[in-house]
């Protein structure tokens, strides 16, 4: 054992969860870290380290940790914890810090990996969650070996204002809260306030307080302050006399034809920023003019009389006052001992009392303005003013310089709120605010002489729900009430499928399905993303960033994802929580990346969407699979399975008893006719569809795709689908090109069975196989000589295992009597001829063990390898093209056709002759 620590621990690989995962049911940091030589050093060997670091971060004594109970972590930081855990907690107190209220995290060793450790905790801001990562390690190395560079005062302090640069303002925060409690999801836009509450044809969105339906035309008018005080003039309502000006000669004879004193403002200003009050005389006027027009947008400044009196907000939401605030400006109260600077330090001290908008009051700031406004009064800042005696700081009494709140909500006269209510109408504004100088609130303001001086668009909540004094107001709520009013939607439905074979054409049907019945569907799957039947993007849209597309998209109202490993790996789920999860199988695929070894952990990657199956929703399970009916634990809602094995199997038997309970599945019913596909649901049973009256199980032969629409039929039916649209969406739903681009698509060329399909993998070759060895047994011959042959042109990604390569060629060799072995365009860190090479490895071994196959070729390019299969082929032969670029592949083959039908001899140069088909060709990723 090392004698001495080193500060070692580094962070090898970071990524973000932005939605339920395998760590966590929400978002989630995950931090790789190696220890180095703090693996044999603990945080009770380190001298000094547990009392020295709850020093620096005394939050971390509320943390239970294991324990279960407050002062948990703290135990185990004395009893000897590994530093990696340390700095998850670390990372957790941080973002405390600065006001997250996040408590989850785990730490655990990497198999197989002395030293490293999965380091998992949950954040609320990614930015924030990130840094508070990096200063965890940080400050943990600090604590193990000094180091002169590393300032923790400083480095703290310059977290805490990330965080406020990243972080919602109150206004925004509080409907966010509201938001949440009423379980309305919520994606943040921008790094700013622009915020999407509810998902598709539901979506609302606001920023600050405006919101979607906030009239740009009262936003315009509110900005103009003389506009809106003539329209409430016109209106009969209290508003001082005003008139607008370019210059300061203008400033001085408006002022004196309306009467001293006056009040100097930006025309279009805000924050109170430029307001000048009181003005006793030509010389004030001239004075304040060029401090006005300096805030003002258009250089326009607006003269008009000065009301006296309290400084009031109301606050008006969808036509009805929500809350009534009376404003005081900065100041301070003299104690007789303390100058008036000292003074403003012991406020400013107070810690309710931050930087902007980063807690309920504003520091008071003291710029020239401020000074000389005490020296009105007849003080300096170095003056003591006698015991309390008041010193303004400020003319105008808004939040944020450093004004005070109190609340006055429910003592307002009803002829004010009238008032105010009548404002917030004649401007057009769904949210307002309306200020008010008046004597006092509760005496109507046309008797006392007060009135309207501003209405605000987008005004602030951060008085109202923290006043300095009085009870906070819940204004949020009016607000989502306006947006959601009770009982209405937020989400639309979500139908997740995911699986190592069929998700795509398992998507396909089940949105097929539901657009039959006029839904506008969104669907991701690896070919893009379509919105209501539009492909809007050609990528592999399979991960979580497509379905937060879809889910902002306000066309629509249903969607289907097609979910890959490698996005739940590489990011979580896109969402929350899906309505409905479909899992079709799981086989060995891609497996040794990302930590994934064995067939299990990926089990446990596509069981991340039955965990995000809530209590009212479905987890649509096959029965037939051992590693998918085990996920039937992790699901919160109900199970629905489907099956396609005989009666008395263990599938099905297991099928009978959850249907005794009143379960639901779907399986196959043999007899004479065919198969039928049942629906049972608790002792009743429901006849669906003959399986091979189904075009797109090809009369029954493409198992795949029986297995296919057993779940997604299942899927819709657990969505609510009736029945008979589910049998009409089936009927209709075929695997050509435009329903299902690159799933056994079946094309006639010159007499040629083409078959194209995505199959990348040795279980899909499988499954690809029996549909070969069903269809090639009807082929007829177009000649005695021989028998019709099968050719087969196959490839897989450069990403998977050398093993999984050869399998692939092993099981192709069952089927097919010529194979030729060519490359997709991404290699994946692979050499050009590599993988192919692997790929005819494992042909040559199927063939040395007297497989069907009896010759292999290798043709690296795809377009040249189907050119290839089809040159060697003849009339009544089958050639199944496993492809990469479905698109040029089925343009390559529409080329042949046509140009065989015109007689002439295929040109490789030729265009295809269907546009779609040049239209559909995706982007390379």
């Amino acid at each position: 054992m090392s004698q001495r620590p080193t500060a070692d621990l580094a962070i090898l690989e970071t990524r973000v969860y932005r939605g339920p995962n395998i760590w966590s049911y929400d978002r989630a940091i995950h931090l790789v870290v190696d220890l180095g030589t703090l693996e044999q050093f603990p945080s009770n060997t380190v001298p000094g380290f547990t009392d020295t670091l709850l020093q620096l971060l005394p939050g971390l004594r509320e943390h239970s940790c294991s324990r279960g109970r407050r002062g948990g972590f703290v135990e185990r930081l004395n009893e000897g914890t590994w530093l990696g855990h340390v700095a998850e907690h670390c990372a957790l107190a941080l973002q405390q810090v600065v006001g997250h209220d996040v408590r989850r995290g785990k730490t655990r060793s990497v198999k197989g990996q002395p030293g490293q450790y999965h380091v998992v905790y949950a954040f609320i801001d990614e930015q924030v969650g990130l840094a508070a990562g990096r200063l965890a390690v940080r400050l943990v190395n600090h604590l193990v070996e000094a180091d002169p560079e590393f300032d923790w005062e400083h480095e703290l302090e310059s977290f805490i204002l990330r965080a406020e640069r990243t972080a919602f303002g109150p206004s925004t925060q509080a409907i966010l809260d509201e938001a949440g409690s009423r379980d309305i999801p919520w994606i943040r836009l921008n790094q700013h306030s622009l915020v999407q509450l509810g998902q598709g044809v539901h979506a609302k969105r606001i920023r600050a307080t405006m919101t979607s339906a906030t009239s740009a035309i009262a936003v315009d008018i509110a900005s103009d302050k003389d506009l809106t005080t003539r329209l409430l003039g016109a209106a009969g309502l209290p508003v001082p006399k005003q008139e607008s000006v370019r210059t300061g000669d203008q400033a001085v004879r408006v002022a004196e034809r309306i009467g001293y004193p006056v009040v100097l403002k930006p025309l279009d200003g805000n924050h109170g920023r430029g307001v000048c009050l009181d003005l006793q005389d030509a010389e004030e006027v001239r004075a304040a003019f060029p401090v006005a027009r300096d805030q003002s947008r258009r250089g326009v400044v607006v003269v008009e009389s000065f009301v006296t009196g309290k400084d009031y907000r109301c606050l008006i939401i969808d036509g009805r006052v929500a809350a009534i605030a009376e404003r005081v400006p900065a100041s301070v109260t003299g104690d007789g001992t303390s100058t008036v600077e000292q003074l403003v330090d012991t406020a400013n001290a107070d810690p309710r009392r931050g930087v902007g908008h980063e807690k309920v009051l504003t520091r008071i700031r003291v710029d020239d303005a401020a000074v000389a406004l005490v020296r009105e009064q007849g003080f300096e800042m170095t003056d003591v003013p006698a015991e309390g005696t008041m010193v303004k700081l400020a003319l105008t009494g808004n939040m944020s310089t450093g004004g005070i709140s109190i609340d006055r909500t429910f003592e307002a006269h009803p002829e004010n709120v009238e008032i105010a209510e009548e404002a917030a109408r004649m401007i057009g504004l769904d949210i307002a605010g309306i200020d008010f100088i008046c004597p006092d609130i509760t005496e109507p303001v046309r008797e006392t002489g007060g009135a309207i001086c501003e209405v605000n668009a987008a005004p602030g909540f951060r008085m109202h729900t923290h006043p300095t004094i009085g009870e906070p107001q819940f204004i949020a709520k009016p607000v989502v009430d306006m947006l959601f009013p009770p009982g209405t939607a937020s989400r639309i439905p979500i139908v997740a499928v995911t699986g190592t074979n069929g998700k795509t054409t398992t998507a396909r049907m089940i949105s097929h399905i539901f657009k039959g019945m006029g839904r506008k569907v969104g669907m991701t799957s690896t070919d893009g993303v379509v919105i209501d039947e539009r492909l809007v993007i050609r990528s592999d849209a399979s991960g979580p960033r497509s379905a937060r597309m879809v889910l902002q998209n306000p066309r629509v109202d249903f969607a289907v994802f097609e979910v890959a490993r490698g996005g739940i790996l590489r990011e979580g789920l896109g969402y929350e929580r899906n309505d409905v999860a479909v899992v079709l199988n799981v086989q060995p695929d891609h497996l040794g990346l990302r930590g994934i070894d064995t067939v299990e952990q990926l089990a446990d990657v596509k069981g991340v969407l039955v965990e995000a199956v809530p209590r009212d929703g479905h987890a649509v399970l096959n029965a037939d699979d051992p590693l998918v009916r085990e996920m039937r634990r992790r699901c919160s809602g109900e199970v629905v399975w489907f099956s396609m094995e005989e009666p008395g199997s263990e599938a099905r038997e297991m099928i009978d008893a959850h249907c005794r309970r009143g379960g639901k599945a779907l399986v196959l019913e043999p007899s004479d006719r065919g198969e039928m596909i049942v629906v049972r649901h608790g002792r009743r049973e429901m006849q669906l569809a003959w399986t091979h009256l189904l075009p797109a199980t090809f009369a029954g032969r493409a198992r795949m795709n029986v297995q296919n629409t057993l779940a997604a039929a299942a899927a819709a039916f657990a969505a609510g689908a009736p029945l008979h649209d589910i049998r009409q969406g089936l009927r209709s739903f075929s695997t050509n090109y435009y329903l299902s681009p690159g799933r056994l698509n079946e094309v006639d060329v010159n007499g040629v069975n083409v078959i194209v399909d995505y199959c990348h993998n040795a279980p899909g070759m499988k499954m690809l196989g029996d549909f070969v060895d069903r269809v090639g047994d009807s082929l007829e011959s177009s000649h005695d000589l021989a028998r019709p042959s099968r050719i087969g042109i196959i490839a897989t990604a450069g990403d998977r295992r050398d093993e999984d390569m050869r399998e692939l060629g092993h099981v192709a060799a069952q089927h097919f009597d010529v194979v030729i072995v060519r490359e997709d365009v991404a290699l994946r860190g692979r050499q050009r001829g590599e993988t192919a090479g692997l790929v005819i490895e494992g042909v040559r071994a199927a063939m040395a063990d007297g497989s069907r196959c009896k010759q292999v070729e290798q043709v690296l390019d795809e377009i040249d390898a189907v050119r290839h299969g089809l040159t060697r082929s003849n009339a009544g032969d089958l050639v199944v093209v496993c492809v990469d670029k479905h698109a040029a592949v089925m343009g390559e083959l529409e080329t042949w056709s046509n140009q065989a039908q015109a007689g002439a001899t295929a040109n490789p140069e030729t265009p295809a002759a269907d546009p779609d088909y040049a239209a559909r060709t995706p982007v390379v990723s």
